[in-house]
């Protein structure tokens, strides 16, 4: 199989690789996902399973710092760069936890948007790098900016209204230390995408050219106007184009040399916001963006520099805030498929009568004995046309009583089989223009996981993401698929899409595990998954990987249902005793048989909310094409 079929070429940025039909983390001693899986199933977790790799984490930072220094020094930029990451788009400890493991050698620092992310910057900010403070705020909240100031944190309130301002400026008059105070400005300039609307003069945050002039008056006036350090912009997420990010540059320069002309001298920062993107799309016609890193860093520095240069001003520190950047590439769910809808939709359950089976029966299995290699693709392909069309008939069949439903049974069964038996012969090309072909063909993936916990920007965005399976890649996959999860709602499914197709294996689950890979989660999907049939956050990995192999450095079980439920409101002694006061009002049932109930059902408030493979499965999951490498 050419090894670029699921499009690590254009999502993967060199992370992983294919390699002895295995996905491999292109790192060192190179691991593959399967090797890191079974060694946590022997440790007694099962899938769903959720990788951190930090050494993704250091990857991106240090991609970002080395491309903004580079260009500067290639440009001779009069300033320097300090990026912040914006905890909103990751705050759990698996991540954060990481992130500050790295963050100290490149003077890292965070950006909050609420109090209890500003405490959360605060504590975990050690190293006292930059943190910045966006998103609407009270005075409790300007008072915790104050009193981290006081603790030299390098602290700097970005106003998103006069009204703020006023209050910051009345706090300052019970502290010796005001922080930093930056501006946001609302920009006619805006974004692209699903995200533009955070850009513009109808966007939620942001001052006017009015209200900036009044701020600037206001600062003046209660001799604070040395504090403004900072010029703040954000025109969206995920931006797609480079051209919005030029326009955008472009106005916002202008903005900035006309405050330092007012008198703004110590104005030296430049926040250009968040919004550098990433290619979650596996297919060339997906990419998400029509620039590279490189070109988005060289627009901002090339700007910046041309419009600072021309009014005789010098080069601003410019700050980013990119988040999903730093943290999409570094977590990964894998799961297992627990069923395939035509599983057993094979010979031996087929229960044909001694005579009397109608006709299409008898079509249908001299189709299957017909299909041959010899006939080549066009022959062959004319026979999976014919077989999908005795499918389609079915239903009429059945409802005018010509079917009964032993027939219809036996006829859904060979088609299966037909299907299955072209599909491993037959030029996958040769399928592709054939759109309804395809959805008629699909198989079917039921796959332990939820949508909703694990890919929320899936269901509410439609945000596509990277999925292959890790395994069986020196194999053909002949089976368009689309996934189902185990949540009993019909969102949550990942509907095969023509323009980006997947295919997956046919394999027999009853012999073989088959593990399937989510790339990309690790921006915004663990902080907005949510608990929907209250599947809550799925088993968590750490993996550390270095020349000799790899080591799971913490691991995180999923949530027990009873932990579960008490996370919604309920006791854990309240609802024994609702079962306790069931299971004593069982006239029919001794002491001892009462007992044995209640233990049984209270072993299961102790177990996860996810399904269990069956133990056979299990128990015959050796794999030929499993690697085994040297763990510690």
């Amino acid at each position: 199989m050419d090894k670029d079929e699921y499009g690590l070429q254009y999502w993967s940025r060199g992370n992983f690789i294919v390699e002895d039909g295995l996905v491999k983390v292109n790192y060192k001693s190179a691991p593959s996902l399967l090797e890191i899986v079974e060694k946590a199933e022997k440790m007694g977790l099962t899938t769903p399973i959720l990788i951190r790799l930090p050494h993704l984490i250091d990857r991106q930072m240090r991609k970002l710092y080395d491309t903004f220094n580079n260009i500067m020094e290639k440009e001779k930029y009069g300033g320097s760069f300090q990026a912040v990451f914006p905890l909103k788009v990751n705050q759990y400890s698996g991540f954060l936890n990481e992130f500050m493991r790295y963050a100290p050698k490149y003077n890292y620092g965070v950006e909050a948007g609420s109090k209890a992310e500003l405490l959360l910057a605060i504590a975990t900010n050690v190293h006292k790098a930059p943190i910045t403070i966006n998103g609407f705020k009270d005075r409790e909240m300007i008072e915790l900016a104050f009193l981290a100031t006081q603790i030299e944190h390098n602290v700097t309130l970005i106003i998103e209204s006069l009204n703020e301002l006023q209050n910051i400026l009345d706090t300052a008059k019970s502290f010796p230390v005001a922080p930093n105070i930056g501006i946001r400005i609302r920009l006619y300039s805006y974004g692209s995408g699903r995200w533009a609307k955070s850009g513009g003069i109808d966007s939620k945050f942001g001052l006017t050219a009015a209200e900036i002039i009044q701020a600037l008056a206001l600062l003046k006036q209660a001799k604070l106007l040395q504090n403004f350090k900072m010029l703040h912009f954000h025109i969206g997420s995920q931006i797609g184009s480079i051209y919005t990010v030029q326009k955008a540059l472009r106005e916002v320069g202008q903005i900035y040399t006309e405050l330092k002309k007012m008198g703004a001298k110590d104005l030296n920062k430049l926040n250009i916001g968040g919004g550098l993107g990433v290619d979650y799309g596996q297919h060339k016609a997906s990419n998400d963006r029509n620039y590279t890193t490189e070109e988005f860093v060289s627009t901002v520095v090339k700007i910046i520099k041309e419009v600072t240069d021309e009014k005789n001003i010098e080069n601003p520190i410019i700050y980013t805030e990119f988040g999903r950047f730093i943290s999409a590439h570094h977590s990964l769910l894998v799961t297992s498929v627990l069923e395939l809808y035509s599983q057993d939709y094979c010979e031996k359950h087929l229960t044909l009568k001694d005579k009397n089976n109608p006709k299409i029966i008898k079509v249908l299995k001299k189709i299957y004995k017909k299909i041959d290699k010899k006939l080549g693709d066009n022959g062959i392909l004319e026979l999976l046309h014919e077989t999908t069309e005795h499918l389609d008939s079915i239903e009429t069949l059945f409802e005018l009583g010509y079917l009964d439903l032993e027939d219809r049974a036996n006829i859904e069964i060979l088609g299966q089989m037909i299907i299955k038996k072209i599909l491993t012969i037959i030029d996958r090309q040769e399928i592709f223009e054939y759109v309804a072909l395809l959805h008629k063909i699909e198989e079917r993936y039921l796959i332990n996981f939820s949508v909703f916990q694990s890919m929320p920007d899936y269901w509410g965005l439609n945000q596509k993401f990277p999925i292959m399976p890790i395994h069986h890649l020196d194999k053909k996959a002949v089976r368009p698929a689309s996934i189902w999860d185990i949540t009993c709602d019909s969102d949550g499914e990942i509907e095969f899409d023509e323009q980006a197709p997947l295919f997956l294996h046919d394999i027999d689950l009853k012999k073989k595990p088959y593990y399937i890979g989510f790339f990309l989660l690790g921006a915004y999907q663990d902080i907005l998954g949510m608990k929907h049939n209250l599947f809550d956050r799925p088993t968590e990995l750490i993996v550390d990987i270095d020349e000799d192999g790899f080591k799971i450095r913490n691991e995180e079980k999923s949530k027990s249902i009873i932990a579960i439920l008490d996370s919604i409101g309920f006791n854990r002694e309240n609802i024994f005793s609702k079962f306790k006061n069931q299971i004593n009002s069982l006239n029919s049932r001794s002491s001892q048989e009462k007992d044995v109930i209640f233990q049984k059902i209270n072993d299961y408030f102790d177990k996860d909310n996810y399904l269990k493979t069956d133990d056979k499965q299990k128990s015959n999951s050796t794999d030929k094409e499993r690697h085994k490498g040297s763990n510690k």
